[in-house]
């Protein structure tokens, strides 16, 4: 019971980062972009509720607008790592034979690499865009992803159910969508669903580096770099509000996937 309450909280909070994201328009009260010498350095109050920047920017919008750009990241990144793994992985184990050990030695060879290593490298390589870091991420969290599904579709070849197809004369590819890859889909969906918010700090570690997501564009990263850099003591919270809407969402995600492993349980035998 304790963590299906941790979960529904979490999804609660992933619900509202996400709807900041979306309407990031209507609920930010202020131009993240804009410049107000006047009001610079302004603390947490009634005017703006997390204070502004050393160049006037409400604090507040930028968090939120900050949430688009993470969570654009996130989201997207992982999604597209979650289809390709699942689809390499899927393949790779029910050709089996050569394809299968080149395919697995691949991903070992990219796994053997940590992700943050492995985005440095292809944002250094080719600049700093929000485009490139999704391609970092989905770099990274792909092999992972493939391992996985890989692992699931060897269990579910193996069942009575798969045999009878073969044996009326089914294709492989409708083995592979009848009855494969809807028995791995909640086994990657609880993987990808964690590996959001590992998403999120890869990304905030990229921006806090430098490769990350281009200023002027707000993001969670490149916002606890700026007021990290030089304002953390006569200005924390530039530093504490966005370090905490990352922190938060980050841990939400990881504990929604912990609840989706407990709901779709996908250690328990495959059905079809």
């Amino acid at each position: 019971m304790g963590k299906r309450w941790l979960g529904m909280i979490a999804g609660c909070i992933v619900m509202v980062a996400i709807a900041c994201a979306v309407g990031a328009e209507v609920i930010a009260p202020h131009d993240p972009l804009a410049h107000d010498p006047q009001n610079r350095f302004v603390p947490p109050g009634a005017s703006f509720i997390m204070g502004t920047d050393n160049f006037g920017r409400d604090v507040f919008s930028r968090v939120v607008y900050g949430a688009r750009a993470s969570l654009g990241v996130g989201v997207l990144s992982v999604a597209i790592a979650a289809l390709l793994g699942t689809a390499l992985g899927t393949a790779s184990a029910f050709a089996g034979g050569r394809v299968d050990l080149v395919g697995q030695r691949l991903t070992d060879t990219l796994t053997a690499f940590p992700a943050i290593v492995t985005a440095l490298v292809l944002v250094a390589a080719f600049g700093p865009s929000v485009r490139m870091v999704m391609i970092a991420v989905v770099v990274a969290f792909t092999p992972q992803v493939t391992r996985l599904a890989r692992a699931r579709c060897l269990e579910v070849k193996e069942q009575a159910y798969v045999e009878a197809a073969r044996s009326v004369g089914a294709s492989g590819v409708r083995i592979m969508l009848r009855h494969i890859l809807p028995n791995t889909a909640g086994s990657v969906l609880v993987l990808a669903t964690g590996y959001v918010g590992q998403a999120l700090v890869l990304e905030a570690a990229l921006s806090y580096l430098g490769f990350g997501v281009p200023p002027p564009e707000p993001s969670w990263g490149r916002m606890i770099f700026e007021g990290a850099r030089l304002y953390l003591e006569t200005a924390p919270w530039l530093t504490l509000f966005p370090g905490l809407a990352l922190s938060l969402v980050a841990l939400s995600f990881a504990l929604l996937g912990e609840a989706l492993r407990d709901t779709l349980d996908p250690v328990r035998p495959a059905r079809h």
